[in-house]
């Protein structure tokens, strides 16, 4: 156990090293920094154009700007972050021109909008109410979180499922129920992996459920650094197909060479990294160490939780004594090392994407955060008491051959454990799909 936990922390290691070599630079949501007229100013007529500077170079095709309810053809301004836009003449008795504007911001498929506001007469009121900035479509945004939560769970049950065989149990390939666990997973990580990228465009575009389904969506996501990660996200999953095929065909002895570790090892490591990719961890001053952490996060809670349900689903059904006695007190530890993990790179990733205290107290997503805080309090209670039924029960259970009497508290334990992590996925998710702290 101790040669096979070195060699995979090294490689590790090594891995996590070339990641943060290859850290891209920090990035923040598009924002509208400046206008031609400025926001507010006074004019005699409408002018011809208006040009946006953003934050960032955006693509006039990210951008929607209305005016009365009507778009505006948006083309590029003087720079790569900038817009220019063709306003309609003034039409009789109108004293203020309105521009709604919304950006997609195709790092993290996230929008920004605003108003600009232009008085047109002299005695036109400065504080004309603007029209409602327009919102996304609330059922498209609790599809992508629902999509987003598969996702994290598929991955986590496949990545820690395989090493739970790899590491613990590799007799285990032969389990129906096991080998259903991770086909299910594989199928659903896949399926995430397709629907996402599209929930995330017609989200960003304030779409409906049906823009998901057009070919044209997928087309303008291609050519932007989401569809670029979705489509190596996809290539990872069918890749993960062939590894895992060799494993449910080759059984145990698979699972026991080197050489299918070493194909595992460079998948998962593919799945978890372009997970990681459109997420908030590159928001802040220090976007490597974001990187790395959000990949040391998503490893540590799929060996936990991938390693709890086979633990749940796959190991204490069969109640045989030589493997509660190897791989309860080898998943043990092992849990130990996750946990740690989870906490250290959340904690990097707390201050990375939220940056202050007042931020974590004062915003919904800092609020939100504190709310999966508390669920993962909660959730490592119950398994410390997991880790204690090990230290003074599992021999015991297992000179008792499994008796369901002495291994029910340990079942009953390992199965709330599991169901919080569940919730602290959800959590995840809304995290995902929400405006960071920051």
């Amino acid at each position: 156990m101790s040669r096979r936990v070195a060699s995979l922390l090294g490689g590790l290691l090594a891995a996590l090293a070339l990641l943060f070599l290859a850290a891209p630079a920090a990035s923040a949501h598009t924002e509208l920094e400046s206008s031609t007229p400025r926001n507010g100013a006074r004019l005699t007529h409408t002018p011809a154009t208006v040009e946006l500077v953003f934050s960032e170079p955006v693509e006039p095709g990210d951008v929607h700007i209305e005016a009365a309810g009507k778009r505006l053809a948006a083309s590029r301004g003087s720079g790569n972050d900038a817009i220019r836009v063709t306003v309609p003449k003034k039409s009789p008795g109108q004293d203020q021109l309105t521009l709604v504007w919304q950006v997609l911001d195709m790092e993290d498929g996230h929008s920004t909008s605003g108003t600009l506001s232009f008085p047109l007469t002299a005695k036109a009121p400065a504080d004309t109410a603007a029209p409602a900035v327009p919102q996304p479509d609330g059922t498209v945004h609790t599809a992508w979180i629902a999509a987003r939560w598969v996702g994290y769970l598929a991955l986590a049950l496949y990545v820690g499922g395989l090493a739970f065989l790899a590491l613990l149990w590799p007799q285990g390939t032969t389990d129906r129920r096991t080998r259903r666990i991770l086909t299910l997973a594989w199928a659903a990580g896949l399926a995430a992996s397709l629907l996402t990228p599209g929930l995330q465009s017609a989200y960003g575009a304030m779409g409906t459920l049906a823009d998901v389904f057009r070919r044209s969506t997928y087309a303008d996501l291609s050519a932007t650094e989401v569809g670029v990660v979705a489509a190596c996200r996809v290539l990872m999953w069918v890749l993960a197909a062939v590894v895992l095929a060799s494993v449910l065909q080759g059984g145990d002895r698979a699972a026991r060479s080197p050489g299918w570790r070493v194909g595992a090892l460079a998948v998962a490591l593919g799945l978890l990294r372009t997970t990681g990719m459109t997420g908030h961890n590159s928001e802040g001053d220090h976007p490597g160490w974001g990187a790395v952490a959000d990949l040391v996060h998503l490893l540590g809670v799929s060996l936990w939780l991938g390693g709890l349900t086979l633990l749940l689903l796959g190991v204490l059904p069969r109640r045989r004594p030589e493997e509660l006695s190897a791989v309860v007190s080898g998943y043990s530890a092992l849990a130990g090392v996750s946990v740690a993990a989870i906490v250290a790179a959340g904690a990097v990733l707390t201050w990375q994407v939220v940056g202050s205290y007042d931020a974590l107290v004062g915003t919904g997503y800092g609020r939100l955060l504190l709310v999966k805080l508390a669920v993962l309090l909660s959730v490592l209670a119950i398994a410390h008491l997991s880790r204690g039924w090990v230290r003074t029960r599992l021999d015991i259970a297992v000179l008792l051959r499994g008796d369901r009497a002495t291994v029910r508290p340990f079942v009953h334990s390992v199965a709330a454990e599991t169901g919080l992590v569940l919730v602290v996925l959800a959590a995840t998710s809304l995290l995902v799909t929400s405006a960071p702290g920051r």
